[in-house]
């Protein structure tokens, strides 16, 4: 397996692999990684879809990429996914996926279209004091911190080991607008790992001045099952591909003889019943290991979602590996003793009422019914005791939906506190509470909120998911397994838990593709390239645009820091009239 960059391998059709009609494979899995390697096998490793087997211990494909009508409870969505133009995989792969809206098109044809029609951005990224817009919003306020971003981004990854970004920052860097932005954006949070952030600094930093109006981001039609899993279902069950839900896999067997791995047996437990599979090494086994949205358990409007902290099917899996070798990871590091304050729930609303529409989008300045762009993200609201922000997508979010019905996906990012109205955490919120805690900030008077809050007027279902930001824990080289093991003849692990040699992050659907692909070419030797991380971060113009946002569009000669100084104290006049300073100039530092 290796990289490149440009369109030349990008439209380049690999040829048939070698002995590729004597392998089969089995995906542990149904999450977009465990998908998209069943779709590369077979797209450009010529694998016949009838020797591929995907086994899901749900009986619901897609993990975390969800979407649902939950019987007698209402419309669940657990998370969103945030998409961009440089998410190079996750584009290659769905360029080959026909869309189920259009036809004759690709899904990628039909979101890109989509995009051109209505492109995403925010009217209204922070709000306060029930529902006014903070007046700074769209400044970063970042001040002398921005230092300390550059000094991060300049810290190789081996030396910051399991710092914690609250070790790395100052005081002064928390109460930035920056902060506010990144944190509820991404759902990082002070004891994550500063590792974690420096990767989504460098692979960004091409989207510095569209984070504080989503302008940076695209999102799909509908949730991101309709939109997102359904068309890859689609596409393997036209290609004969094996998917057997219900089917949990126990454990993998490895065998390890003179520095080779080779997985020899899996064991199942297929609708209640235990299997044995004996496998030899034409037998390709991908491993989604871990994964954020495990054990979640769901709530109603009046019920809490229950706590639980059990890890299911796809830990205890990683677990019995790392069992067998140090070189299978350490999953105790990323799911075990997370903090109290952690973000653990989400809820999803299904307003009734159209009483309420106004009260959102005299933020958003856009018709929540006009089937377009309305927050284009999340609106966090900054004096939230919870941390509490919202979004409302396009609608319908679902095809079910009722004329007039909005979808509003809420979390809080901390899970310790007690709300500004509710004086409960909102771990211990029902789903009328989390409402009445939403309306509260909305600006709804307090005369009408439990009014408003009703079932009749407002549906929302909390969900618990006990692990939802364990991929941004600290850790260390080693705690996460290679894509492909040192010596492995036929396995790899996928998805978010997987470490890739790739300088690309987690938390993302491009980082789901990406394992997969990685993992597909180089097991059956795919002569074609993984497209490259883009180079946003070796991009100079891109360095001179962050400076300039990341100190609130000021020139250099208005900027108190000691870079900028420098460059105005004993740089400007060498550089007057040459290129440099036309590449100041038009990244307005001049």
């Amino acid at each position: 397996m290796y990289y490149s960059n440009g369109n030349y391998e990008a439209f380049a059709t690999p040829r048939k692999p070698k002995n590729v009609d004597q392998k089969s494979a089995y995906i542990v899995g149904s999450g977009l990684a465990g998908l998209a390697a069943a779709v590369f096998l077979i797209r450009d490793g010529h694998m016949k879809g009838e020797s591929i087997h995907i086994f899901e211990e749900l009986p619901l494909a897609g993990g975390s990429l969800d979407g649902i009508q939950r019987p007698n409870v209402g419309f669940v969505t657990r998370g969103g996914r945030e998409m961009e133009n440089h998410f190079e995989c996750l584009w290659d792969l769905y360029r080959s996926v026909p869309s189920l809206e259009i036809p004759g098109a690709s899904y990628l044809d039909e979101y890109y279209w989509l995009d051109k029609d209505d492109p995403n951005s925010s009217n209204c990224r922070l709000i306060y004091d029930r529902g006014n817009r903070v007046p700074n919003d769209g400044d970063y306020t970042l001040g002398k911190s921005s230092e300390e971003i550059i000094k991060l981004i300049m810290t190789p990854e081996a030396k910051l080991g399991t710092t914690t970004i609250e070790d790395y920052f100052s005081e002064d860097f928390f109460k930035s607008n920056f902060w506010i932005y990144w944190a509820t954006m991404f759902a990082f949070e002070k004891w994550h790992s500063a590792i974690e952030m420096r990767r989504y600094a460098m692979r960004f930093i091409h989207h510095i001045d569209g984070l504080p109006d989503f302008s940076a981001l695209k999102f799909n039609k509908y949730n991101q099952y309709d939109s997102m899993v359904l068309p890859l279902i689609k596409y393997l069950e036209d290609h004969g591909v094996d998917v057997q839900f219900d089917s949990t896999v126990d454990n993998v067997i490895v065998n390890f003889d003179h520095g080779n791995k080779v997985v020899k047996e899996l064991q199942l437990t297929v609708a209640g019943k235990p299997e044995t599979k004996q496998l030899t090494a034409n037998d390709l086994v991908f491993i989604t290991n871990g994964s954020i949205t495990e054990s979640t358990t769901y709530g109603s409007h009046f019920e809490p979602a229950p706590v639980t902290n059990e890890p299911g099917g796809s830990w205890r899996l990683w677990e019995k590996l790392a069992e067998q070798s140090d070189e299978f990871g350490h999953p105790g590091v990323f799911y075990q003793n997370l903090p109290a304050k952690s973000w653990f729930v989400s809820a999803t609303a299904t307003i009734k009422n159209t009483e309420i529409d106004p009260y959102i989008e005299r933020l958003t300045k856009r018709d929540i019914h006009d089937g377009k762009i309305n927050t284009g993200g999340i609106v966090t609201i900054t004096d939230s005791n919870w941390l509490m922000s919202f979004a409302v997508h396009r609608q319908p979010h679902f095809k079910q939906q009722k004329p007039n019905e909005t979808t509003v996906w809420i979390y809080g990012l901390y899970s310790d506190v007690p709300g500004n109205y509710v004086k409960k955490t909102i771990v211990e919120s029902s789903g009328q509470e989390i409402t009445q805690e939403f309306l509260y900030h909305l600006g709804v008077p307090k005369s009408k909120i439990n009014q408003l809050a009703q079932q009749e007027s407002i549906n929302t279902v909390p969900v618990y998911m006990p692990f939802i930001t364990s991929y941004f824990m600290p850790r260390v080289m080693g705690d996460r397994p290679k894509v492909i093991p040192d010596g492995s003849v036929n396995l790899a692990f996928i998805g978010n838990f997987a470490e890739s040699p790739s300088r690309d992050t987690v938390f993302t659907t491009e980082y789901s593709v990406r394992t997969a692909m990685e993992a597909v070419y180089s097991l059956l030797d795919v002569e074609r390239g993984v497209p490259e991380v883009f180079n946003s971060i070796y991009d100079i113009r891109e360095l001179l645009r962050a400076m300039y946002y990341m100190n609130d569009k000021k020139p250099l000669s208005e900027m108190d820091l000691p870079i900028p100084k420098l460059i105005q104290k004993i740089g400007l006049k060498k550089i007057k009239g040459t290129w440099l300073e036309e590449l100041l100039a038009e990244a307005h530092l001049l």
